[in-house]
Formats: structure tokens, C-alpha cells, sequence
């Protein structure tokens, strides 16, 4: 919702396209230097009050956005200034959200608790959007103010939430990820810990190395806009569909695993997902016909969906979870550089060779990849249980 209210407003200002870019940028950039630091705290401090301090900080964000609206914004730097808090905020909270989750359910509930993360987060993608431009109708200040209730409301709930005691590592087994003497926990060589895991363990490393390249070169969400108006002819409300047709197939794929989570040849699995992503980038790019189109994004949703729950799963759970933190804030990095590389991917890509090229080349790449990872990481292909399973 905040998102919506922040565009809105900021273009309103100045009407000018860039602005636009900058908002996501600013909440970007604090990300690059502030991951590998925000794993390694979410490893040595305690997980639920450092995402209940990055929550309340977000709070204090959407106060100040309320404040500057209600005093009459004329220039959009504060805003850029919010967003980069904004940012810095969220950056600390991604590796404690995602390696707290083991600590909040049995290891035997965690492919139910991961789905049903999953699928909160697909409805309030799809959901947030729509509330934030209904909102937006009674003025920005409504929505920083909805925004800042939501927000603390998750901070006190964090304060309150019960963490059991991780008593043995799924992976302590091979003696990997044993935590640091406490004069190497406060070094760099601590920090970079997460990198060093991911490198040794061929499961984790071709598991978000494939998300990384498959994102890269596969999304086609930038251009999306352009699709809309010149190759489908749909105008605004079509484009509001094309985008929330992924967000859909993903919720729809979680809730199906939330209550029949893949238990059996997750390695299969994963490449399969991430071949039907590419297939339906493929489907898309040769479509002119919207229906065709919103069900080739469907079904882009559906497998991108099982390849994130399934690398979600073998990334938590292959990790000890004194290092938990830390390989999770390197899952993030390789997200973050594939959403981000990847938009600006597409948009090189669609100005050298044009728009339905560059989605289907980016689309067969993806299949490219995948038949190469199948190849160069065996272990990850033939794994059949998820660990500790």
C-alpha cells in the first residue's frame, strides 16, 4: 500500500518518469552494503527483537511520510530520504525473517510453515496494491496512516512471538556451520561466514544460483507495460491483470503445498518449476491474445512458486542455524540482483533485438539454464528428501 502512495504522490510532484525509478533505487541501495552485516546480526543477537526494531522503524517511516504530506510536500528528497530508512530497515530484517521461521514451528511443520509464509505474502502482493489506490483516494496521508498501525501492530505482535529453542542442527551431522569462538564472531571472517557455506555446499549454491540466472534472464514484469499497450492493445485495466495474474498462480501454488507439501524428488521438482517458468516467459512473448497471455502468467506464478519453496526449504533447512542468518542474507543478495539485474536486463535486451524477442530469448534461456545446472550441480537434481526428512 505504501508503495502505491509513494509513486502516486512523488509523480504528482514533478510528473516525471525517473522519480519513479529513484524510489525503487533508494529502497535498493542501502541492501548491497547492509546484507552480509544484517545476517551475521541475525545471528548473534536475538532474531524476533531485531525484526521487531526494524518494524518500528518502518513505522517511524510511514510517520514521517504522513508528516511531510499533511505539512504540504513540494520536493521529493525527503521522500528518497524515508525510502533509503525505508530500505535500511528492511535490509536487517530479511535474514532474520527468513531463518526464524525454523524456530518458530517442529522441523516437521516447516514445509506447511514456509507455503503458508508464501502464500501471505502472494495475497498481499496482489492484495496491497489495490487497497493502497483505494485508500489513496481519501488522500496519501490515509495510507501512511493504515500503513503505520499495520506496521506497529507487527512489531508489538513480533515482541510476543514464542521461539523454541533449536536444540540440534538438521546438518550438525557432517560437523558443518559450528559457531564461531566469540573473538571471531565480531570479525569480517564471521561476516562473510554465509558466503563461504553457500560455496562449499553444491545443494545451496546451485539451488539460489538457479533462481538467480533463471530471474535474470526470464522476467519479463519490466516490460509488461509495453506489452499491454503495444502488442495486446489492452490499455490500463489490462495491465493491472497481466500483473496480478503471476501474483495469483503463486498464491494458488502455495496454498496447494501448504496442505500437500512435496516430500518426494524435490531436486526434480525444483528444475521442473523453473522449466515451466520458462516455457510460459516462452508462451507469453509469442502471444497476442490476452486471455492467452494472462494464462501463460498464471502458470509462470504456479512454477516460479515451486522452485521458491523448494530452494526456500533446502536453504533453511541445509543450514545450521548458527549461520543461519548469514546464508539467508546471501539468498537475499542473489534475490535482489536478480529482481533488480533483471529488469534492467529486459529493458537492454527489448532495445537491441525488440520486445517479443527479448521475451522469448529470455525465456529460452531460462530453459538453457536449467538444463545446464541439471547437469553441473548432479547432487541437486538427484536429491529426494528434503534434510531431516
Amino acid at each position: 500500500m505504501q508503495t502505491v502512495a509513494v509513486g502516486w504522490q512523488v509523480y504528482a510532484l514533478r510528473h516525471d518518469p525517473l522519480d519513479l525509478g529513484l524510489v525503487g533505487l533508494s529502497q535498493f541501495l542501502p541492501f548491497i552494503p547492509l546484507a552480509l552485516i544484517a545476517g551475521h546480526a541475525a545471528d548473534r543477537f536475538n532474531r524476533r527483537r531485531i525484526l521487531a526494531l526494524c518494524y518500528a522503524t518502518q513505522v517511524v517511516c510511514a510517520l514521517l511520510l504522513l508528516a511531510f504530506t499533511i505539512s504540504g510536500l513540494r520536493v521529493v528528497w525527503p521522500v528518497f530520504a524515508v525510502m533509503i530508512l525505508f530500505g535500511s530497515a528492511r535490509a536487517f530484517s530479511m535474514p532474520s525473517s527468513q531463518a526464524i521461521v525454523p524456530t518458530l514451528v517442529p522441523i516437521e511443520s516447516f514445509g506447511n510453515a514456509v507455503a503458508l509464509s508464501s502464500s501471505s505474502f502472494q495475497v498481499a502482493t496482489i492484495a496491497g496494491p489495490t487497497l493502497g489506490g483505494l485508500l489513496y483516494l481519501a488522500g496519501p496521508q490515509t495510507v501512511y496512516a493504515v500503513v503505520a498501525v499495520l506496521l506497529a501492530a507487527a512489531s508489538v505482535l513480533m515482541g510476543f512471538a514464542n521461539l523454541r529453542r533449536v536444540a540440534v542442527n538438521v546438518v550438525a551431522a557432517t560437523g558443518a556451520g559450528a559457531p564461531a569462538d566469540p573473538a571471531a564472531a565480531k570479525s569480517w571472517h564471521a561476516v562473510l561466514e554465509g558466503l563461504r557455506f553457500v560455496r562449499s555446499r553444491p545443494v545451496v549454491l546451485g539451488a539460489i544460483s538457479l533462481d538467480l540466472f533463471a530471474v535474470l534472464l526470464g522476467g519479463a514484469a519490466a516490460l509488461l507495460p509495453a506489452y499491454a499497450r503495444d502488442v495486446l492493445h489492452v490499455g490500463p485495466t489490462g495491465l493491472g491483470l497481466l500483473r496480478t495474474a503471476p501474483g495469483v498462480g503463486a498464491a494458488l501454488a502455495a496454498i496447494v503445498l501448504a496442505f500437500t507439501p512435496i516430500v518426494r524428488h524435490v531436486g526434480r521438482w525444483m528444475f521442473a518449476g523453473v522449466a515451466l517458468f520458462g516455457i510460459a516467459t516462452v508462451v507469453f512473448g509469442l502471444s497476442q491474445i490476452f486471455l492467452v497471455s494472462l494464462a501463460a502468467l498464471l502458470v509462470l506464478g504456479i512454477g516460479d512458486m515451486a522452485s521458491v519453496y523448494i530452494r526456500h526449504m533446502l536453504v533453511q533447512l541445509e543450514t545450521p542455524d548458527a549461520i543461519r542468518g548469514r546464508v539467508s542474507a546471501v539468498n537475499g543478495l542473489f534475490i535482489g540482483a536478480s529482481n533488480e539485474l533483471g529488469e534492467f536486463e529486459s529493458g537492454v535486451t527489448a532495445a537491441w533485438f525488440g520486445l517479443v524477442p527479448a521475451v522469448v530469448i529470455g525465456g529460452l534461456a531460462t530453459l538453457v539454464i536449467t538444463a545446464l545446472w541439471m547437469r553441473l550441480f548432479p547432487t541437486l537434481r538427484k536429491i529426494d528428501r528434503f534434510p531431516g526428512h
